[in-house]
């Protein structure tokens, strides 16, 4: 390779490439370039050499399908997409942050990008804050020359429940209006929730996307992912932390429980198991209590002791085990003591908890004071890849949320 001339490749090919010059990294030398920047390196020289590294701070952290260290949890993602164009609808369409995130997917033709609003207010914006979104289609729900064609189809979805009125006034919020965009075909993707509340983003979707066959109940789970400490411990999943407050029996009209507490439980443990595998994490999921193996009673302990239950029937595929408490799940030497013969117990890296408190206020500790970085909430069980954003959120979170929803179709 020409010295001084500028090259982009990742991580690993520059160390073949050192390597295959005899270029020596020699401790204390200069930091190890990162993903995505563009470098040159000398010829092999007479004298012990560090690389002499040109940067050209361009850096593209997601779409390098390996970093140093291991493999990119986008991985999977960025290759469905590169495989199969999806679109994607945003339901606020002028906020800045959707706005930022969008000029970016377009920029990196990574997909294709519906922004929802008032064509005048959404450009007004972007152009205030430098966004370049000229190549987003924007839909705005008062002008949608396919409006009557969604409103009769949304009465068909909801007939006895909403009159054709009322579909066209939900029709005109950016949540129900995206919604049916992606049970139309005109998306595949939906992601919402910077100004709506999160019961406001998952109504839409379960009154019209509606579970898949054999789903009872959408669930959550968080990704959670960072780049120090235990290596089994660097990337890890938990739910439910965001959309079912607790687990109660479904009865019908008799009284007669069609589906118990305990299979829901079980069915976002497995739900849980499969986001997790997607994302590169074989899955060794514990079920969480206070108590582990009937050392507790009462409260929450019956119901995850009998999701362990069914879950290890309904996915013998996954390793299950529970109930458990988090000491026992993630340290082998208690785990072990307290879990004997347990091939979860002390090696688990998919948690499921007993309800959202527990839930919620797990991933958040993990975040904020385990150096994690939190992806989600992943909403599971739906048709349709939908997902929910924190209003807190920011551009980076929206970009990235934008990819885990449109890459899972």
């Amino acid at each position: 390779m020409p010295y001084d001339s500028t090259a982009k490749f990742t991580c690993q090919e520059f160390f073949s490439a050192a390597l295959e010059s005899r270029l020596l990294l020699r401790k204390g030398g200069p930091p190890l370039p990162r993903e995505g920047k563009n470098f040159s390196i000398s010829p092999l020289s007479p004298r012990p050499l560090w690389c002499i590294i040109k940067i050209s701070v361009q850096v593209f952290p997601l779409q390098n399908e390996t970093t140093y260290g291991g493999e990119n949890m986008f991985t999977a993602l960025l290759k469905n997409l590169k495989e199969n164009r999806r679109t994607i609808v945003f339901t606020e369409g002028p906020d800045a942050r959707i706005q930022e995130a969008a000029a970016r997917l377009i920029q990196e033709d990574l997909m294709n990008v519906i922004l929802v609003g008032n064509a005048d207010e959404v450009n007004a914006a972007a152009a205030k804050n430098g966004f370049d979104v000229s190549k987003a289609e924007i839909l705005d729900p008062e002008t949608y020359a396919g409006m009557d064609e969604m409103a009769a189809k949304m009465v068909e979805l909801r007939r006895g429940k909403m009159s054709e009125d009322d579909c066209r006034a939900a029709l005109k919020k950016g949540n129900y209006f995206g919604t049916m965009l992606v049970k139309m075909g005109k998306a595949d993707a939906l992601l919402g929730g910077a100004t709506y509340s999160t019961a406001d983003t998952v109504r839409p979707a379960l009154q019209l996307i509606k579970t898949k066959p054999g789903a009872h109940l959408v669930s959550s789970c968080f990704i959670m992912k960072r780049d120090t400490g235990d290596e089994a411990l660097k990337m890890l999943c938990m739910g439910d932390c965001a959309i079912n407050i607790s687990y109660e029996d479904s009865v019908d009209k008799e009284g007669s429980v069609t589906v118990s507490a305990a299979q829901k439980l079980a069915e976002v443990a497995v739900e849980s198991a499969r986001t997790a595998r997607f994302f590169g994490i074989e899955p060794k999921v514990a079920m969480l209590s206070f108590s582990t193996k009937g050392s507790g009673k009462g409260a929450t302990v019956p119901l995850s002791a009998e999701a362990t239950r069914i879950a290890q029937e309904l996915a013998p595929e996954f390793a299950i085990d529970g109930e458990m408490q988090f000491d026992a799940a993630v340290s082998p030497t208690v785990g072990q003591l307290k879990f004997p013969g347990s091939k979860v117990a002390g090696y688990a890296n998919t948690f499921v908890f007993p309800n959202i408190e527990a839930g919620n206020i797990g991933y958040k500790i993990a975040q904020r004071l385990g150096g994690y970085e939190a992806y989600g909430p992943i909403l599971q069980g739906l048709n349709a890849p939908i997902n929910d954003l924190s209003r807190g959120c920011n551009a980076e979170e929206v970009y990235k949320m934008a990819i885990i929803t449109a890459g899972m179709k």
